[in-house]
């Protein structure tokens, strides 16, 4: 089964949330988004998850956005991995 949530990594640190939905929502219908930011000091950290409302959204925001340069920097783009449910196995 094909993940509707990608992870969206080597963002630019000064990206605001508007920056990131603006570039994604080509692709589909975001229902989600996350920015990470650091517990300590609320920075930024550089990488968002996004949940798109069907898993061919998020295939085609994979393909098109890993590895394209947004801001002089080179996303990596991926299916999200849920760290969650391998803790439990």
């Amino acid at each position: 089964m094909i993940s509707k949530k990608i992870y969206v990594g080597n963002l630019k640190f000064t990206l605001k949330e508007e920056n990131i939905r603006q570039i994604f929502s080509v692709y589909g219908v975001i229902q989600d988004l996350k920015m990470i930011h650091d517990r300590e000091t609320g920075n930024f950290r550089g990488f968002a998850f996004i949940t798109y409302a069907n898993p061919e959204e998020a295939e085609e925001a994979v393909t098109q956005m890993n590895g394209q340069p947004v801001d002089g920097r080179n996303l990596k783009v991926t299916f999200a991995e849920d760290k969650r449910k391998e803790k439990q196995n």
